[in-house]
């Protein structure tokens, strides 16, 4: 409920949240269940996980603990069959349904238009790194003191949540959200109050400046290109070996799903033009410009950026609003699935 006003916003509300068996998904899930709202828990994870904490089951217990109805859900996103039948458990348990997060907020534009009137679309980011398991994987030891809780985006969300439908359509900052709110005092959400915080990875810092503001506090990065002292012979950079993964997993397979050409314009030390090209044959990657002229531009990438968008999402490093890609989307965001393969293949 409201502080001090008793009221129940989102009480009788329907939320489909995916990744909700942990953080930033499992705070927004238990704000709302405080409500009395019902919880769709749809995430991967039926069985505990050996290093991460919590199931979709032991998230719904929590959710009716604090007084919401949940329905636990085993879905992978990337999988539309179970999204689909996700959904179709939802309406038949709870009737309509609230989408509070689902994958990229390049579809916030989209479906905000397509659904307008009907169900309001918005994207909300921290302004700060949160504290969640997948940032300690990130962050390494030490940054969990440079973060925020969960807790900011929670009630962050539940602001937007109790907004009516025709407020669609927006990106958002959970701080600015809250100041809007009369919230001043951030340090009750800090981990460590009075700590200085590393800002979120795809709002206003470069990645070389996030690296530099981890370590000096005391963080070491999982996602830190390999400097040249390493085993890496000094005149191979990061961007070369990145090439070296992504000529192993290529193949006519991978040419046959994607039937694109990539181009990428890099700045900084080791930079330059390289190609990708998913077009023709069993596909080549390398240095200089593609054979022909590209389906993909990404443009005004680091070094430093690419490596990262590599270990983690293209599309999610497009939306930083630092990388620009011209082209065709539905063949940058086919990147991924290479990603995926890359990652396997230990980038």
């Amino acid at each position: 409920a409201q502080p001090g006003t008793g009221l129940r916003k989102l009480a009788g509300c329907t939320l489909f949240i995916t990744g909700a068996s942990r953080g930033i998904g499992k705070a927004i899930a238990l704000k709302a269940a405080r409500d009395g709202a019902n919880i769709v828990i749809a995430a991967k994870t039926a069985i505990p996980h050996p290093k991460l904490p919590g199931t979709i089951y032991t998230a719904a217990q929590e959710v009716e603990a604090a007084g919401g109805k949940a329905l636990a859900c085993v879905v992978d996103i990337r999988d539309e069959q179970q999204v689909g039948d996700a959904v179709q458990k939802a309406v038949d348990k709870f009737g309509a349904y609230t989408m509070a997060k689902y994958g990229m907020s390049m579809c916030v534009l989209g479906m905000a238009e397509e659904f307008r009137g009907q169900i309001a679309v918005n994207a909300l980011w921290p302004k700060t790194a949160i504290q969640t398991a997948a940032m300690d994987m990130i962050g390494g030891e030490g940054v969990a003191k440079q973060c925020r809780t969960t807790d900011i985006i929670a009630d962050a969300a539940y602001v937007v949540l109790s907004r009516p439908v025709d407020y669609t359509g927006h990106f958002l900052v959970d701080e600015d959200v809250l100041k809007e709110q009369g919230v001043h005092n951030f340090d009750q959400y800090a981990v460590q109050p009075g700590h200085p915080l590393l800002p979120d990875f795809f709002l206003d810092e470069e990645p070389e400046t996030l690296v530099q503001q981890m370590e000096q506090h005391g963080a070491t990065p999982a996602f830190k290109p390999t400097s040249s002292s390493s085993a890496t012979p000094s005149s191979v950079g990061p961007i070369e070996s990145t090439f070296d993964v992504i000529r192993r997993v290529i193949n006519t397979d991978v040419v046959k799903s994607t039937q694109g050409i990539y181009q990428f314009d890099l700045s900084g030390e080791h930079g330059g033009v390289w190609f990708l090209d998913l077009k023709s044959g069993s596909g080549s990657a390398g240095r200089g410009q593609p054979p022909v002229k590209a389906d993909v531009r990404c443009g005004h990438w680091s070094v430093v950026t690419m490596v990262i968008a590599m270990i983690l999402k293209p599309t999610m490093a497009f939306m930083s609003g630092k990388l620009r890609i011209k082209g065709d989307m539905t063949l940058a965001i086919k990147l991924e699935k290479l990603m995926s393969r890359m990652n396997k293949a230990k980038l």
